[in-house]
């Protein structure tokens, strides 16, 4: 059976002050067995150690927004997997929309990044998802799946014994607007589907997210569809109360 995640992505937010308040409070509400779900959150960098030192000895994994594809050299600004893993991170985010629409990532590089992470033992989330354009142009399902191809292309399918993915619908993303259980469910379907053609039994264990303006209303039908493993969840995990009863949705 699939244990549901719950991830908090802060993107770039908080504070020194914030950050700590933010911590101390999800270690309190969500003590061990509060939560069916594995908790996890994904601070900036520059909190990494703090959220490290705060969250030891909790139920509440360490994760990260992106990486660099590079192990380490002349690449100012960036951050590589085993920097990382210093600070006992587990999961690293790849492949995020504002990534992919904003600093212009490709399929190809975060299909490196994916296995950048994979190569230093930690767990990749690989982000796909379609614009408000390509799912009006009836594209939407084909963009997921290059997306997902890319990656079963440079990786293969084995990888994704070691990976979760989260199905962000750009549109959704921070607009207040959420896809319907329905419409969510559908594409979660496909994007197992597409696994399954190469491999019934990874399909079958593969943990795939719904990220996009998920909230303490909208969580419980959410994780209730069958293909649902939980949330990427962004503006709401800033809010301790509202993340702690998303995470106690997962039934």
């Amino acid at each position: 059976m699939r244990r549901s995640i719950v991830a908090g992505n802060w993107k770039m937010n908080g504070s020194l002050e914030s950050s700590t308040e933010l911590l101390k409070a999800l270690v309190h509400g969500l003590g061990e067995g509060s939560s069916k779900a594995e908790v996890l959150v994904c601070p900036p960098f520059p909190y990494l150690p703090l959220a490290q030192k705060v969250l030891s000895g909790s139920a509440i994994g360490l994760g990260a927004q992106n990486a660099s594809e590079r192990n380490a050299g002349a690449f100012t600004g960036e951050v590589s997997v085993s920097m990382l893993k210093e600070f006992k991170t587990r999961y690293v985010i790849v492949g995020h929309s504002e990534r992919r629409s904003l600093y212009g990532e490709s399929n190809d590089l975060v299909a490196q990044k994916f296995a950048a992470v994979q190569a230093h033992g930690l767990c990749p989330i690989l982000c796909v998802g379609e614009t408000l354009e390509q799912r009006d142009a009836g594209k939407a399902e084909l963009v997921v799946t290059d997306q997902l191809g890319a990656i079963l292309n440079h990786c293969g399918v084995d990888a994704l014994k070691q990976a979760v993915i989260a199905y962000e619908p750009v549109w959704a993303i921070g607009t207040g607007k959420t896809a319907t259980p329905e419409q969510a469910q559908q594409m979660h379907g496909v994007l197992r589907a597409v696994v399954a053609r190469r491999s019934a039994p990874i399909a079958g264990q593969l943990r795939i997210l719904y990220g996009g303006s998920v909230n303490a209303k909208n969580a419980q039908e959410l994780f209730a569809q069958p293909d649902i493993d939980g949330g990427l969840v962004g503006g709401a995990s800033l809010k301790a109360d509202e993340f702690i009863s998303i995470c106690k949705s997962v039934s």
